[in-house]
């Protein structure tokens, strides 16, 4: 898809969502309001919303994560995200098209990181948004993040082992496509493991 076809649609998603009260849109997105715009975290970076386009880390975002966030915005509800019981991606509705990519997209490109990212845990929550699950009931580390509003990701880590090997588990909240549909939640969970690896990497230098 080009580059003009998804400005296109982060138009047309957002002028849907502006028909709101921006009060309104603001709450349900647990977002500031700035003049015209709306203001929220995305993906560990400040985000700006308005009525023509999503800036993101101060630059135009035209692809794929402003399409994403301006879904988020046209699906706004005034509902609290509920983490438990987390699911697996193949748990949420019309998953089915989507597991393989979702995984190959998603948890494998975690697994060379697993170490790092177990090391960093603490920084990564603080870049993301999120928090360290200090006893997780799988893997040997777990990290909730939170990449966009409302929306909730557990990621499970587990190192090699004599009989396993490294592995990466991405989990969504209860509710999450209350706020989002499935293969939108996907692109969601690409995203935020590309800024995982970004940010681990940009912590080891």
């Amino acid at each position: 898809m080009s580059a003009s076809n998804y400005a296109d649609i982060i138009r047309t998603n957002l002028q849907a969502a502006f028909k709101l009260d921006t009060t309104e849109l603001a709450a349900r997105l647990e977002a500031e309001s700035e003049a015209d715009e709306l203001v929220i975290k995305a993906f560990g970076e400040d985000c700006r919303l308005g009525r023509d386009g999503v800036r993101l880390g101060g630059v135009n975002a035209e692809g794929a994560r402003g399409v994403i966030i301006s879904l988020l915005a046209r699906h706004a509800r005034a509902e609290t995200c509920i983490e438990e019981p987390w699911r697996a991606f193949r748990e949420l509705p019309n998953s089915m098209p989507y597991v393989g990519a979702f995984r190959g997209h998603t948890e494998l490109p975690l697994v060379p990181h697993v170490e790092a990212l177990i090391a960093g845990a603490s920084r990564l929550a603080a870049v993301m948004g999120g928090r360290v699950v200090a006893q997780p009931v799988a893997g040997d580390g777990a990290l909730v993040l939170n990449p966009l509003p409302k929306i909730s990701l557990c990621y499970l880590l587990y190192r090699p082992d004599e009989d396993f090997p490294a592995n990466a588990t991405c989990l969504f909240a209860a509710n999450a496509d209350r706020f989002l549909p499935t293969d939108a939640l996907a692109d969601v969970g690409e995203y935020t493991s590309r800024a995982l690896i970004a940010a681990t990497s940009e912590g080891l230098r």
